[in-house]
This record gives C-alpha cells, structure tokens and sequence, in this order.
C-alpha cells in the first residue's frame, strides 16, 4: 500500500510569487515613459522623485514603509492640486472681468441717462 501524503505539505511548498512593484515612472511633465526614478535616504528620511529628461523633482519626507510608487503617487497628487488651484484662480479672474466691463457698462448707460435728463 502506498503512503499517503498531507495537505499541509502541498501548502506549505506552493509559494505564490509577489509581482514586484515598478522603480520607474512616467513624467507628469515631459511624459516621457519610465523617466522618473525614485531614491529613498531612510537615514535623512528624505524620498526624491527625479525626471532624467526635464530635470523636475518632487522631495517629501518619509517612514520606513514608504516605497518608490509613494513619493511618486504624491508628487502626481500635488501637481493635480496645483493644477485646480490654477483653474479656480483662473475663473475667479475671468469672472472679476466680466463684472468690471457689466459694471463700466452700467456706468456708461446711467451717464447717458444722466446727461439728457440735465438737457
């Protein structure tokens, strides 16, 4: 007769091989495919996100978990930031614009009106 094997032997000797993360990025910038390299300084605790080809940075602090697609990921949600800041200060000024010619307007009508009323 022949032996049988366990479960837990079978278990035990299939490990499941994690994908590893990517070290190089597109550049939010230039977008220039996998031109973004990430160092992290664990001593200083400093993690800087460097494009080769435009020469734009991106430095944060960091922990001990931190990884490369971190500092990258917030690098991209601070450009995304700063791109809406931009956008809202636009509209604000595009709005202040057409209120000032409305207003400059308004002031032309009432000094016509105000003109023939003194005639």
């Amino acid at each position: 007769m022949a032996k049988r094997t366990s479960r837990t032997s079978k278990l035990i000797k299939t490990k499941k091989v994690q994908a590893k993360l990517e070290e190089a990025f597109i550049c939010p910038f230039c977008n220039h495919d996998k031109s973004v390299s990430c160092t992290l300084d664990k001593k200083l605790k400093i993690g800087e996100a460097q494009c080769y080809v435009c020469q734009e940075s991106y430095a944060t602090t960091i922990h001990c978990l931190t990884e490369p697609i971190d500092i990258y990921s917030e690098w991209v949600d601070e450009c995304e930031k700063v791109d809406k800041s931009e956008e809202l200060r636009d509209d604000d000024h595009r709005h202040s614009k057409k209120r000032r010619a409305i207003l400059v307007e308004d002031y032309s009508i009432r000094s016509r009106h105000s003109q023939e009323a003194y005639s």
